[in-house]
């Protein structure tokens, strides 16, 4: 059978205004569980009209990301090795909001765990899903400045390595592969569409503005 198509045309109303949700669950149940993740297994009638199976992996927090930017133009990247990949990785401060959270508060504590230190201004840059065909995984990523030093203490699941790059050598380890995680690629091009996109809003004149929360 042909993969299910549909042609969307160049005008008229955005597709999701005008389109139903094409999938029916029948039937869901756990199959594995612990404190951090739930994966379904849901028995579903697929856009298709056939019987199939899917598998969603529910993230219990939600991820939240910060790009820390001093006065000079500099961004403060974590490195660790990754487990899941077997790998060193380079990439901004990120970490997990409870369910009972404040996604900013959340991100403030992960900026001060792995670094030491903390902002008197923060923005925030994008909103993101980070694998929408298996997970339900939603992040958002913030921009802080007026940073101030302190005592870092990170978690016994992180070795962490800091280093302070360039903006621009930030963005150029997105492009030839030396930075790979998602949410600092997002992160990081956010920042620069802000920076040298139209109006030429910057870290000194955001276009979205500051909150100042600490």
């Amino acid at each position: 059978m042909r993969p299910y198509h549909r042609r969307v045309d160049d005008v008229g109303p955005a597709p999701e205004a005008r389109h139903a949700n094409p999938w029916r669950r029948l039937a869901r149940r756990i199959a594995y569980e612990n404190p951090w993740i739930r994966v379904w297994e849901d028995d579903v009638r697929r856009p298709d009209g056939r019987r199939g199976i899917y598998g969603v992996v529910h993230f219990v927090h939600r991820a939240v990301g910060v790009v820390p930017l001093d006065a000079g133009g500099r961004v403060l990247l974590v490195g660790q090795w990754r487990y899941t990949l077997d790998a060193w990785s380079w990439e901004i401060p990120e970490g997990g909001a409870r369910p009972d959270e404040d996604p900013r508060d959340a991100v403030g504590r992960e900026l001060a765990e792995e670094t030491g230190y903390a902002a008197g201004q923060w923005r925030e840059l994008v909103r993101a899903h980070l694998s929408n065909s298996v997970s339900d995984e939603d992040a958002i990523v913030w921009v802080a400045t007026d940073l101030r030093p302190g005592a870092a203490s990170p978690e016994g699941t992180e070795q962490i390595d800091l280093r302070w790059v360039e903006f621009d050598e930030a963005l150029a380890m997105c492009r030839d592969g030396r930075i790979t995680d998602a949410m600092s690629i997002l992160g990081l091009q956010a920042l620069a569409l802000d920076m040298h996109g139209p109006g030429m809003a910057g870290p000194e004149h955001p276009a979205g503005g500051w909150s100042a929360r600490d």
